[in-house]
């Protein structure tokens, strides 16, 4: 049996698209981590946004281990993490958001079974502290209800599709041996690019953990970009292709 080499490199994969509000905290906090034994590679994918968040970008190139990559016009945070993905030369790859819902504290836990050799694929769960509501508007209860019972519907149809049983399989945090992606291809543009990668890791044989992670939720009155009535369409086509499609 030949064993993988444990792997001593990550990439971080960072769109951005009209984050101004926390990208600067995100991005500080970023250059700042270090992990005992693993190089970073900072990947920061920005969408040309409106708000000055290319700007506050450009600011950190040429910082140790980041890479800036500049796109013409907005094409979606799925289509910026395909480009990360392109660009991306570690052994592990992560996928982090610049809106500070997630906590980059939680890193190690999240790597640390797959430098250990027991995973390929590691999902950062949302659920940590117990209960069936992610979010938690107090701004908009309403939407927070509606986006809730939808996570457990899709959880559910994804869970009995792929028989297996995730409670969170749309969380952002998805770590993965960058050698989990040969010979898949990836089409998703927007947020069903979580569909994609996830269900098509799954069919390829890479059965993820979960691992709770600490998550404080924004609503759509602080900058959360889904659309709740469009982007459930896409979800709904990406499921079709990659659970019955080709890898």
């Amino acid at each position: 049996m030949n064993r993988r080499p444990p792997p001593t490199s990550l990439s971080v994969i960072v769109p951005v698209f009209n984050e101004r509000g926390t990208l600067r905290e995100l991005l500080d906090q970023l250059v700042a981590k270090r992990i005992p034994g693993m190089a970073i590679q900072f990947l920061i994918v920005e969408s040309n946004s409106t708000d000055g968040s290319r700007e506050i970008v450009l600011e950190y190139r040429g910082r140790p281990g980041v890479e800036v990559i500049l796109e013409e016009k907005p094409r979606g945070k799925g289509r910026a993490v395909r480009t990360g993905l392109a660009a991306a030369t570690g052994d592990i790859i992560m996928i982090q958001d610049a809106d500070l819902e997630y906590d980059l504290n939680d890193y190690e836990v999240l790597l640390a079974p797959i430098i250990a050799g027991r995973q390929t694929f590691v999902l950062g769960a949302r659920h940590g502290s117990g209960g069936w509501a992610i979010r938690k508007f107090t701004d908009q209860p309403v939407h927070a209800f509606i986006l809730n019972l939808a996570h457990w519907s899709f959880t559910l149809l994804i869970n009995l599709s792929l028989g297996i049983w995730l409670r969170d399989p749309f969380t952002m945090y998805k770590v993965f041996r960058r050698d989990c992606l040969e010979g898949l291809t990836f089409t998703c543009n927007r947020f069903d690019f979580d569909w994609e990668l996830l269900m098509k890791l799954i069919r390829k044989g890479h059965r993820p953990i979960e691992i709770p992670v600490t998550y404080t939720s924004r609503s759509f009155q602080q900058g959360k970009k889904v659309r709740m009535f469009r982007d459930p369409l896409t979800w709904i086509v990406a499921w079709a292709k990659c659970r019955f499609g080709p890898l």
